[in-house]
């Protein structure tokens, strides 16, 4: 009598569908965003950064129904007049108003606009620009590195401010002028932080398998290698806006900025000047909105380094 073994076939499915792989990647982004809400209300300087910066978008984005006057109306009656909270003041005019008799605090807040648009226009021309070469010069090296490595330090050898004067000189000033050199002169700082994270990450054991079962070069680049080395480019971006929105009012402040009647915290400074002391308010005021602007993108930015910064977890 033969005895007859029990066989017990155990089938591992180890296959992830499409479905699963799919609410497992939106698990793992609702987690790390869990994490980065959780540290940023810890953060009691990131906060106050945060904070300014969603008041600055709310007053740029709600501006027409914020600003109690229109910013380009003239009243020669009312030029130089002070702010209400002081002698001599109008209730009609809670900051003041300028030269030619224009609301001070509506022209604040519509040159919100344009100092966020242009320095969300110039980063985003100088960070595609500074990407992509340097994504190219730290992956290829050799002679491409070599070429692009020169272009960063030829530009790195001038003051960036005299050769964005020099180049709004050119082109005559303009909205469009402004945002092309403010990105060029920003393109740099991407480029040179880029290359440095793709030479760290080339040799890494996924993108040498991912280049040997044949992947693009646009894949390999952009789906590989460029999420694994966007965290310092988020922080250099936050702090490049600040700068951007400085070089943007001291080209403005020079008169090589936008029109000189589009509302500008630049040209409202350079407008206060020759009455700095009979009508300090026309002057102040912007400087203190750029001031303030300027203060919590720096916060911020002070606060994404260390939460980027592997050695500063805990």
């Amino acid at each position: 009598m033969s005895k007859i073994e029990p066989t017990v076939q155990i089938d591992i499915d180890i296959d992830i569908n499409e479905e699963n792989a799919e609410l497992l990647r939106m698990m793992e982004r609702r987690s790390s965003f869990s994490v980065f809400m959780n540290r940023l209300l810890k953060n009691k300087p990131g906060m106050v950064g945060v904070s300014i910066i969603l008041i600055v978008i709310f007053i740029a984005i709600f501006a027409n129904f914020l600003a109690p006057h229109d910013p380009y109306f003239i009243t020669l009656s009312d030029r130089l007049k002070p702010p209400s909270f002081i002698e001599g003041g109008s209730p009609k005019y809670f900051l003041g108003a300028d030269s030619v008799g224009r609301d001070i605090l509506s022209r604040i807040i519509y040159g919100s606009r344009i100092s966020l648009a242009v320095g969300l226009a110039a980063i985003t021309v100088g960070a595609g620009l500074g990407i992509v070469l340097g994504l190219l010069a730290g992956y290829f090296g050799g002679r491409v590195d070599s070429i692009i490595s020169w272009l960063m330090n030829v530009q790195l050898s001038f003051p960036f401010i005299l050769l964005a004067i020099f180049m709004m000189s050119v082109f005559k000033g303009g909205l469009t002028s402004l945002i092309l050199v403010l990105g060029i002169g920003a393109w740099v700082r991407f480029a040179r932080i880029m290359r440095g994270q793709v030479l760290s990450v080339k040799e890494e054991t996924y993108i040498t398998s991912a280049v040997a079962v044949g992947l693009s070069l646009p894949r390999v680049l952009f789906r590989h290698i460029l999420p694994n080395a966007i965290a310092p480019i988020i922080v250099v971006a936050s702090f490049t806006m600040a700068d951007t929105i400085l070089t943007e009012a001291a080209l403005s402040f020079l008169g090589l900025g936008i029109s000189p009647e589009i509302p500008s915290w630049g040209q409202m400074l350079s407008d206060g000047r020759d009455y700095i002391q009979q009508a300090w308010w026309i002057s102040v005021t912007p400087g203190l909105a750029i001031s303030i602007t300027v203060l919590g993108i720096n916060l911020f930015g002070d606060w994404l380094r260390d939460y980027f910064d592997p050695r500063l977890r805990i």
